[in-house]
């Protein structure tokens, strides 16, 4: 019989946030590097407009 090939391990105790919604660091990373572009470019806005 050939060897079953192993099943896919679960993610890592390093890769697992804690954080409800975030399952990766990667995830959070994204959505950080999202909100610092939003907020970025709500400040260039603003000072366009209210200036």
């Amino acid at each position: 019989m050939p060897p079953t090939p192993a099943s896919p391990t679960p993610a890592s105790d390093e890769t697992r946030t804690g954080l409800p919604g975030f399952r990766s660091w990667r995830t959070v990373y994204w959505f950080v590097l999202g909100t610092f572009i939003v907020v970025v470019i709500a400040l260039a806005l603003f000072s366009r407009f209210f200036a």
